[in-house]
């Protein structure tokens, strides 16, 4: 090898050797690596607890619909909102009376009572639009009379809070999931005391 290659050589390994060993210091550096971890697996971390919070919230509030509207249902086949002469505001104040703090009963619960001369094929269309908002201009307040087979629905619109996450639960057109509790049944025998 001649004179000026390995001198060459010797006058380039000096700074490769500096940049060797800080690479390996930068590498070998534990400082602020807990902060920089955290950092990353936070924003996934919140998302994912949100969403769960969130979906525990829909299913608490799902089935604090379908209780509400199952008492509430019983008292029409039982033939005691009729003897009383209820009318369908009336009805909503009782399921409402039974729905504590997770709802706004007066601006969005809405309630359909209608009775059928047999048990409907798939029950009633639900109340969603083309245009995916919720149509509530079909509903009626019917709660007929003995042996007449009544349906009653009680909807909501729900909510959501966290669908810019990638995890929406939506399912109108506004973003809100909508609630539905439908309670079918026969009116029992009843007198007219």
């Amino acid at each position: 090898m001649s004179s000026r290659i390995v001198g060459f050589l010797r006058a380039v390994s000096g700074p490769a050797r500096g940049i060797a060993r800080k690479t390996q210091q930068f590498g070998g550096a534990k400082d602020g690596a807990a902060a920089v971890e955290f950092a990353v697996v936070l924003a996934p971390f919140l998302a994912i607890m949100f969403a769960i919070i969130e979906l525990a919230l829909v299913f608490l509030s799902g089935q604090v619909l379908e209780t509400a509207t199952a008492d509430s249902a019983r008292r029409i086949m039982t033939g005691e909102i009729q003897k009383s002469g209820f009318n369908g505001a009336q009805f909503k104040s009782d399921v409402c009376s039974r729905i504590h703090g997770l709802f706004d009963c007066e601006g969005g619960i809405h309630i359909d009572v209608q009775k059928y001369s047999s048990f409907p094929a798939g029950g009633p269309a639900m109340p969603i639009n083309d245009d995916g908002e919720l149509d509530v201009g079909n509903f009626k307040w019917e709660p007929g009379v003995q042996g007449d087979i009544v349906v009653v629905r009680v909807v909501y619109e729900w909510p959501t809070f966290v669908p810019g996450l990638g995890f929406d639960l939506g399912t109108l057109a506004n973003g809100k999931r909508l609630l539905m509790a439908t309670a079918t049944f026969r009116n029992e025998p009843y007198t007219n005391n």
